[in-house]
C-alpha cells in the first residue's frame, strides 16, 4: 500500500478538479480510505469538495467554476455553450448567473460549492463545433458561431430563457457564414428554418463593420 501523503497524489492528477474514484485508483487505497483522506485535507483547507464524490485543489490556479464542467455528466462529455460561451467570446457582456452547457444526456440543473450549472440537452446528431478553451485541457467549449446557433436551437424549442439576447458585440472575427452552416446541421427541419430565420435576423441588424456576412 502507498504510503505517501494524498495531498501527493491530488498533486500528481494535475488537474483542478477531480474525482473521488480517480484519486483511488491513483493511489492506491479503498474509495472508503481514500474519501475520509480527502474530506481531512478539506477540513485542513487544501481541497473543497465541490459536490458529493467530486472535489478540487484549492491551491491550483486554474480553479474556477469552468474547472468542473468535464466531470458533471458520468460517462459522458459537455461543452460549455449558449451564454455562458457567448460572454467568453466576448460578444455579451452580461455575465450569467449560471453556466450553460450543451450535452446529449437529459436536461437538468446541478448546483454545487463551486456555482450553478444548467445542462440542456441537444440531439447527438449536433454535438459539435467545440474545442479545449484557449487550448488548455481544462474545459470544452463551443465555437463563438456554434454558441450562438446552439442558443437558437433551444429558443426553436421555446426555450423562455433564450427568446431574448442580451446586448450582442460581434467581434470581426464572427462569420455569419459559418453559423449558418451549422444551422443548417440540425436534423429537425422546423427547427432548422426558424434558426436560419433568426439568424438572418441577427445578421442584418448587426453593425456590418463589425460582423462578417
Amino acid at each position: 500500500m502507498p504510503r505517501d501523503p494524498l495531498i501527493k497524489y491530488v498533486r500528481r492528477l494535475r488537474r483542478p478538479v477531480f474525482t473521488t474514484r480517480e484519486l483511488a485508483a491513483l493511489s492506491g487505497k479503498s474509495l472508503s480510505a481514500a474519501t475520509q483522506g480527502l474530506s481531512y485535507l478539506e477540513r485542513q483547507g487544501l481541497l473543497l469538495k465541490v459536490r458529493r464524490g467530486l472535489w478540487a485543489d484549492a491551491a491550483d490556479d486554474r480553479l474556477s467554476v469552468f474547472a468542473a464542467v468535464p466531470c458533471l455528466v458520468h460517462d459522458q462529455r459537455v461543452y460549455v455553450s449558449f451564454l455562458s460561451a457567448l460572454h467568453l467570446h466576448g460578444i455579451i457582456g452580461q455575465i450569467p448567473r449560471v453556466v450553460t452547457l450543451a450535452s446529449t444526456a437529459h436536461s437538468k440543473t446541478v448546483r454545487t460549492a463551486l456555482g450553478v450549472y444548467v445542462i440542456h440537452r441537444i440531439t447527438p446528431a449536433f454535438f459539435a463545433g467545440f474545442d479545449w478553451y484557449r487550448g488548455e485541457r481544462t474545459f470544452l467549449i463551443a465555437s463563438p458561431e456554434k454558441a450562438l446557433v446552439d442558443s437558437l436551437y433551444l429558443s426553436a424549442h421555446r426555450k423562455k430563457q433564450y427568446r431574448h439576447f442580451p446586448e450582442l458585440d460581434f467581434p470581426r472575427t464572427f462569420s455569419f457564414r459559418k453559423a449558418a452552416g451549422w444551422a443548417r446541421k440540425i436534423p429537425a427541419r422546423r427547427v432548422r428554418g426558424r434558426v436560419l430565420k433568426d439568424l438572418e435576423r441577427l445578421r442584418t441588424t448587426s453593425p456590418l463593420s463589425l460582423a462578417k456576412p
